[in-house]
């Protein structure tokens, strides 16, 4: 497959799970701030956009309409659910010929919203209902109509490294709101694994528990190790088979970061869990300068802008 096809195979599943996880991330942090009321918004929406790699100018006032347009309307916002879908679209564009009918129709149909000013015209939380809804009919024509080669493998490792990369903002954001009794609870909703995690865990809810679940559970598709389990078995199949050892960075990052998730004990994970998250997201950051420089060679690389220095 050309270098630039993979590259936009590899964009595409990246952008579209991008947008999708930013939606539940705001899905999350709006309901927080309309439980916590309105003198925690301030301190919450900083917290997000941080975490978001969005830091407003100093004095700028912040709140959830700031955090709206920041990261769901602004096209401009690089982080933004805007900015994503058109980047989805553009990138399916170059690959046109790879995609099926109804995958590059459902792209394109969802990415007209945004110049039409649909996007724009959608209130909360529709506007996150929207992005999901059309983010799952991407993901179903896809995984209904397109064959299992080299460039479906792509789409699926691009999308498993941004899920790993945003489920672990999403724990990060919970993790720094405990003043609500409900963070978890809603998160684990924003994620659609409230009920999952209530049959794994006979009805039990604790913090401790939903963080396990969403971190470690190998059976539930948007836990983190589920995702790097995933990205592994996709970067498998791109990879010559060989004897010995690992072909490619990536899978190292990705094989010692699992390894180092599910070794460790859970207690040591939540003594500090907004910075092991943010390591985290630094490890996908690194494995996907790796799949660059080993497939895409020629390419232009595209850079996620969330990740603090």
């Amino acid at each position: 497959m050309l270098s630039r096809i993979a590259e936009s195979m590899f964009w595409i599943g990246r952008y579209v799970e991008r947008a999708e996880d930013t939606a539940r991330i705001l899905d999350v942090t709006t309901q927080l701030i309309l439980e916590e009321g309105r003198a925690e918004e301030e301190t919450t929406c900083r917290t997000l956009l941080s975490i978001m790699g969005a830091e407003p100018e100093a004095g700028v006032a912040v709140d959830t309409t700031l955090v709206l347009e920041r990261l769901a309307y602004d096209v401009n916002s690089p982080v933004s659910i805007a900015a994503a879908l058109a980047a989805a679209r553009e990138s399916a564009r170059r690959a046109r010929e790879t995609l099926s009918v109804p995958m590059w129709e459902a792209l394109n149909t969802t990415y007209r919203a945004i110049p039409s000013g649909h996007f724009r015209a959608l209130r909360p939380p529709t506007t996150f209902h929207w992005v999901r809804d059309r983010a799952s009919l991407i993901n179903g024509h896809a995984d209904a109509t397109m064959t299992r080669d080299e460039g479906w493998h792509f789409l699926g490792l691009g999308c498993s490294i941004e899920r790993a990369d945003m489920t672990a903002r999403l724990v990060a954001t919970a993790s720094m709101a405990t003043g609500s009794g409900t963070t978890w609870i809603t998160t684990l909703r924003a994620c659609g694994a409230y009920d999952a995690f209530l049959r794994t865990y006979r009805g039990v809810e604790t913090d401790r528990g939903a963080a396990e679940f969403l971190l470690l559970d190998r059976l539930f598709p948007r836990s983190v190790v589920h995702a790097l389990n995933r990205a592994d078995a996709c970067l498998a199949n791109l990879e010559s088979g060989q004897r010995a050892g690992f072909e490619s960075d990536a899978r190292r990052l990705l094989g010692r970061t699992r390894a180092d998730l599910e070794y460790r004990s859970l207690s040591d994970l939540m003594t500090d869990l907004p910075v092991e998250m943010e390591k985290l997201q630094r490890t996908c950051a690194r494995a996907t300068e790796a799949v660059t420089d080993r497939f895409f060679a020629g390419s232009e690389a595209t850079t996620w802008r969330g990740v603090r220095s």
